[in-house]
Order: C-alpha cells, then sequence, then structure tokens
C-alpha cells in the first residue's frame, strides 16, 4: 500500500540520504513497514536486514556535481531523512570539531536538498540528525537531562550550520523540519560508528585465544542509548506527524543502562565467558589481532572477511564509550518528555537491542555462532 499524503492525493516519496549507515539502514525499513515509496542515496547499496528491496542511486554527497545530477532528475520527492555523515577515519573524536569536516558536512546536506527544490512545492519535509554532541556530550558536563528548548552550546560543530540553514530554506521554500538528537546508537547495521560489531570482534577473538571475556573499558557509569531501528520508526512518524513540525527532539529507548551489567547478556549471545575487568583499547587490540580474526572468519566461513568494512569506525567509537583510559565516563541523560508528548511513545529494552543486533549478525554470518 502507498503512503499518501493528505493534500491533494500526492503519493509520498522519502529520499533517504546515509542509506547505507545505520540509521539510513532502519529508517528505510521503517518508511517501507509504513508503505512508503522510498529512494535510497549513498555511495555504496545497503542490504536490509529484511531482505526488502527499495530504489537506490549511487553518488558521493561530497560531489556537488554529481549530486545535482543524480537527484535533480529525480521526480515526485516530497520527504528527506537526512542520515549522512563525513566522519574523520583516523581521528573520529578529534574529527567533530574539525573545520574542514564541518564544512564537507554543511556541503553533503546542501547537495542533497537544493537539487530537490528545482521542482518547486514539491519538497513537504526534511529530517536531520544531530545527536548529543548538540549539548557538547564530548566536551564538558551537560545539563541533566539535558532538553530540546537548552541554549546553545557554543562549540565547533555543523549541527547547528545544519538546523539553521534547513531551518531558512524550509520557511523560504514551505517545507518543515524536524532535528533528532538520539543519545548512543546502535544496531544490526555493520560499520560506521556502531560499536556492537567491535565488541563482536573482541569477543570473538578472545575466544578463539583462550582468553575470558573481559571488560575492556574504564569507569563505572550510567548511560542511555537509542536503537537504531527506533530512530528509523521516529523518522517515518516525523514525516508525517504535525506535532514534529519545525520541532527538536530528543531520542533514547527509555531506559539507562551500564556496560558491566549488560555485559554478561552480551556473553551469553556471543558464547564467551566473562572475565575480572581488563582495561584496553579495543581499538588498538583488534588491530594487533587482524591474523586471530582472519582464522576465525576461515574456520566459521564468515562473511566478514574485510575487518575494516564490518567494524568500521565502531572500534574508536567504542573506546569513547566505554570511556577508555578516562577518569570517568560522560555524564550524560536526556529529557524524551517532548517527544512523548508529541504523540511518539515506543519504547525498547536496550539490552534486548543489544543482544538483538549481536544475534543478527551471528545470524548472517557475520560473527561466528556462539558454541
Amino acid at each position: 500500500m502507498m503512503k499518501w499524503s493528505l493534500k491533494m492525493g500526492v503519493r509520498s516519496k522519502v529520499l533517504v540520504a546515509g542509506a547505507s549507515g545505520l540509521i539510513g539502514v532502519a529508517a528505510i525499513e521503517s518508511f517501507l513497514s509504513a508503505g512508503w515509496d522510498v529512494v535510497g542515496v549513498s555511495r555504496r547499496r545497503p542490504e536490509l536486514p529484511s531482505g526488502r528491496d527499495f530504489e537506490f542511486i549511487s553518488v558521493d554527497l561530497r560531489n556537488e556535481e554529481a549530486s545535482r545530477e543524480a537527484l535533480g532528475a529525480l521526480p515526485d520527492v516530497t520527504h528527506v531523512a537526512y542520515a549522512a555523515i563525513y566522519e574523520n577515519a583516523h581521528d573520529l573524536v578529534g574529527g567533530w570539531s574539525n573545520e574542514e569536516q564541518i564544512e564537507v558536512n554543511n556541503a553533503m546536506l546542501r547537495n542533497v536538498v537544493e537539487p530537490l527544490l528545482q521542482r518547486k512545492g514539491t519538497l513537504k519535509h526534511v529530517s536531520i540528525l544531530q545527536g548529543t554532541k548538540a549539548y557538547g556530550v564530548h566536551l564538558h558536563p551537560i545539563a541533566i537531562p539535558a532538553r530540546e528548548s537548552d541554549p546553545r552550546d557554543d562549540h565547533a560543530n555543523f549541527f547547528f550550520d545544519q538546523q539553521d540553514y534547513i531551518r531558512d530554506l524550509g520557511a523560504e521554500h514551505g517545507f518543515t523540519y524536524t532535528v533528532l538528537r538520539p543519545q548512543l546508537v546502535t544496531g544490526k547495521t555493520p560499520g560506521a560508528l556502531n560499536v556492537l560489531p567491535a565488541i563482536g570482534v573482541y569477543a570473538a577473538i578472545r575466544r578463539e585465544k583462550g582468553e575470558p571475556f573481559s571488560f575492556p573499558g574504564g569507569p563505572s557509569f550510567v548511560w542511555e542509548m537509542a536503537d537504531a531501528d527506533l530512530v528509523g520508526q521516529v523518522m517515518s512518524w516525523a514525516a508525517q506527524s504535525p506535532n514534529a513540525a519545525n520541532e527538536i527532539f530528543n531520542i533514547t529507548n527509555g531506559d539507562v543502562f551500564e556496560w558491566r551489567s549488560v555485559w554478561p547478556a552480551f556473553a551469553t549471545t556471543l558464547g564467551v565467558t566473562v572475565g575480572a575487568d581488563e582495561p584496553m583499547s579495543v581499538a588498538k587490540y583488534i588491530r594487533e589481532n587482524t591474523d586471530v580474526w582472519a582464522k576465525i572468519v576461515a574456520k566459521y566461513g564468515l562473511a566478514s572477511g574485510d575487518l575494516v568494512s564490518f567494524v568500521g569506525q565502531g572500534d574508536q567509537h567504542v573506546d569513547f564509550a566505554f570511556a577508555s583510559g578516562a577518569p570517568a565516563g560522560p555524564v550524560a541523560f536526556v529529557s524524551t518528555i517532548k517527544l512523548r508528548k508529541a504523540g511518539f511513545g515506543a519504547v525498547v529494552d536496550t539490552r534486548d537491542a543489544f543482544c538483538d543486533a549481536l544475534q543478527s549478525f551471528i545470524d548472517r554470518k557475520l560473527l561466528p555462532p556462539a558454541v
């Protein structure tokens, strides 16, 4: 069943930018489930966990000319779910404040939206992603809980640039926007900033070497996260809800967790034995044991022989997420009351979300089976 807009019976079509990323894949799945026409845009075509098909365009969004040629020819795109991001492959955390990286991300958004505006009056809504880095969580303590109405944090980033750009452009061209700020995002898509593939690879290497599944992180702290599938559901909700027009929403699963408290559930899913804490850099450990991973791939016939593609930058992100080498973990809690009051009430059990995603990697022969 096709999704129809309320105005003039025009069929709705969403363009998902960053289609191969963690949130991009989840957004495609969510819009397809809701009956939308979907066009995915990224450099490489993603494989959906559901196996469903969708229209796909391969384009590097950093290339203005290529983007204009590919997207300007698209008919009848009414909505954009923007989940594209350019990250520094060699310095993930440092890159978040890098001027060049900021400009690349700003240009990518322009390269998506401006070609679509050539068809005047067609575009109805754009969603963009920010996350809790908008509150400066990677730089300093933030208000507890952080609220969407908090004053802007004064630091270099592209989030506010993109927000101002899309707000002003929407006012000029007659479309609405929604800004989404999820906490730590994990899910069933390998690569990118997903920490779970790195955790799974770490566990497999430890088991293969006869080492316990020791927690490698730093101090204990309580946190929140947002499952990618939930974020995808919020994006499809925001695309059609009047309550989401020109608003900002924090997103979390609805509960809290501590890494050590979910570690035994990880161990059960992955078929490993928990050991005493052993602080280390997961990124460094994986790099030093690529030969062991190659043996694991051959032993179990895994489809994840390209370790870099499977883990993406998740190994660097997991060190940040575990507060490895830090005196304390991030104190970051956000209020999701605004989202609930606006009408989105779905929640997810974080422990289940973690384990379901890891099991998905096992089922798709990206991680070895629990033995």
